[in-house]
C-alpha cells in the first residue's frame, strides 16, 4: 500500500479511523528508530463506535475492550504500511500524544483548557499512531476553531462550573456527576464538549459518550 495521507485516510475509514494530524519525527522524539512520519489516527466521528461495537473485543467481556480493539486495528494498518504502531496508554511513560497533537498543527488548547481539534473540535481523541518511514506529506497546520468561535459557549457550558477559563475543578465534577441533574452528561457526554459547535458538526455517537463517561467516573 502506497503510504500517502489520502491512502492512508482511505484505509482507516473501512475501520472507523480517520488521521487527525501528522508530523515529521525530529532526534529525541520517543518514536521507534528509523520514524520519518507519525500520524495520529482517532475516530472519525459517528463511523466509529458501530465497528467497534461489532468488534470480537467488544462482545468478549474482557476488560479495556476499546483499548484491545485499538491495538488490534491500528497494529495491522501500521504492518501493512511497513511501520508501527503507538498508543496513547500502555506505555510507561506515557508517550506525549496531547504535545504531538499540538506539534500536528490540527489541534490546540480551547479556551476551556481542553484540546480541540480543527475537525472534531471538543470530541479530539486518538486511539492510537502511525510511526512510518519516509517522508509523508501531512495537512499544514491550520488555525484554531477557537480564534473564530464569537460566543465561545464551552465556557459556560459546563453546570457546577467545573470547566472554566481559570482552572478544571475535578471534585466538582465527579460531585455533580454523582447527583441527578448530572445523568445528561453521563448519558450524552460531558456538556462542555457537545457545547463546542466544531464537535456538534463532527458527530459523536450517544453511546459512546456515555461508555467514555462511565469509565471516567468511576
Amino acid at each position: 500500500m502506497t503510504a500517502t495521507w489520502a491512502g492512508i485516510a482511505a484505509r482507516a475509514a473501512a475501520d472507523g479511523l480517520i488521521p487527525m494530524g501528522g508530523f515529521a519525527a525530529q532526534p529525541g522524539d520517543p518514536v521507534p528508530a528509523g520514524t520519518g512520519t507519525v500520524i495520529l489516527l482517532g475516530p472519525d466521528g459517528a463511523r466509529f463506535w458501530p465497528r467497534l461495537t461489532a468488534a470480537a473485543e467488544w462482545a468478549d467481556g474482557a476488560p479495556d475492550p476499546v483499548d484491545r480493539w485499538s491495538t488490534r486495528v491500528v497494529g495491522a494498518l501500521a504492518a501493512e504500511l511497513g511501520g508501527t504502531a503507538i498508543f496513547p496508554f500502555g506505555a510507561d511513560p506515557a508517550l506525549p500524544f496531547v504535545s504531538w497533537a499540538l506539534r500536528s498543527g490540527q489541534a490546540f488548547i480551547s479556551p476551556a483548557h481542553l484540546l480541540v481539534h480543527a475537525e472534531a473540535g471538543l470530541w479530539v481523541s486518538y486511539r492510537g499512531a502511525l510511526a512510518l518511514p519516509g517522508a509523508i506529506d501531512s495537512p499544514k497546520a491550520t488555525a484554531s476553531p477557537c480564534d473564530t468561535c464569537r460566543d465561545r459557549p464551552c465556557l459556560a457550558a459546563c453546570p457546577p462550573r467545573a470547566l472554566s477559563a481559570a482552572a478544571y475543578d475535578l471534585p466538582a465534577c465527579h460531585a455533580f456527576l454523582d447527583n441527578g441533574a448530572g445523568s445528561v452528561c453521563m448519558e450524552a457526554g460531558c456538556a462542555v464538549r457537545r457545547a463546542c459547535p466544531v464537535s456538534g458538526a463532527h458527530g459523536r455517537d450517544r453511546a459512546q459518550s456515555a461508555h467514555h463517561m462511565r469509565a471516567f467516573h468511576q
